[in-house]
């Protein structure tokens, strides 16, 4: 919709993009959070559960689901908008070192704030990661993909929000980079953490306050 409406202006197309997204991640975690904890992004289940937040055998199904909602969205978008095929090879060519430290730098700083949200204001998390996101897309050099499985469905999609499958390794590669850095920088900066983490990360409640209530 953001690249037919556009007419050629990709800083326009970038910006409806951006609040689109913005304003999805907000509802969509608040809507999610109670239920499964909002994990939509493989990078965020992996570090959850290094830290004891999810259970490692349950890593594999949150990623499986992740993956086939990536997918099925590309599906729909592709459906609602008359794009010939379900699934095309993304052209849009994504590389050099400054598409990967932008996408490093995105994800850090997105584990970052889950990470410190959670903690402190969990009530907040949503809103934080949605003006994160929203922010990223313009301040980080890859628009902030920030999802190894978003990363893949997008590969799949020759769009605006497309990836060329051949830059799509080293995304995802940048990501995981970004999203363990920040699990131990905030590791060391909040020191007084307990060994294992609340279950949820991004839902707005914790699992003490659960049990509080």
């Amino acid at each position: 919709m953001a690249e037919r409406l556009a007419g050629g202006n990709v800083a326009l197309a970038l910006l409806a993009n951006t609040i689109a997204t913005g304003a999805g991640l907000v509802a969509l975690i608040l809507t999610f959070g109670g239920i499964s904890g909002a994990h939509f992004n493989p990078a965020v289940t992996v570090a959850d559960a290094s830290q004891g937040g999810v259970a490692w055998r349950d890593v594999f199904p949150y990623i499986a689901a992740q993956l086939v909602g990536a997918f099925a969205g590309v599906a729909l978008a592709h459906t609602m908008f008359d794009v010939p095929a379900l699934f095309t090879a993304s052209r849009h060519v994504r590389s050099g070192m400054g598409q990967l430290t932008g996408e490093f730098t995105a994800t850090f700083g997105l584990v970052s704030v889950i990470w410190g949200c959670s903690r402190a204001r969990p009530s907040l998390t949503p809103f934080a990661v949605a003006a994160y996101i929203t922010a990223a897309y313009w301040f980080t050099s890859s628009t902030s993909f920030a999802n190894p499985a978003v990363t893949l469905a997008r590969a799949a999609s020759d769009t605006f929000a497309g990836i060329r499958p051949a830059d799509a390794p080293g995304f995802i590669v940048a990501q995981a980079l970004g999203a363990a850095s920040a699990t131990l920088l905030f590791r060391w900066l909040v020191p007084s953490l307990p060994a294992v983490a609340d279950r949820v990360v991004a839902t707005g409640e914790s699992e003490n306050e659960e049990n509080a209530a």
